[in-house]
């Protein structure tokens, strides 16, 4: 093989190595968001017997996987302070 594979390929490992935490936080963040919209969807239902209403849409599911239940709390006071 060339010499500039082998530098290629020990650039692409440091990098890899340089945003392995960065890159495990955005994964946690979208799986966490993803679990924070099925939970909205499933609030959905619940939340119109209550009289509660929370839309399920990409904003709402990051600050759910973002904050969790604390989220959900600042979702719900900033619904009632817009009515």
């Amino acid at each position: 093989m060339s010499g500039w594979i082998w530098w290629a390929a020990g650039g692409l490992v440091l990098v890899l190595a340089l945003c392995r935490r960065p890159l495990g936080a955005l994964c946690r963040l979208v799986v966490r968001s993803g679990i924070g919209l099925v939970f909205l969807w499933l609030f959905q239902g619940l939340g119109t017997l209550l009289g509660v209403t929370l839309g399920v849409n990409l904003l709402n599911g990051l600050v759910l996987g973002a904050l969790g239940l604390p989220g959900l709390g600042l979702l719900l006071l900033t619904q009632w302070a817009w009515k």
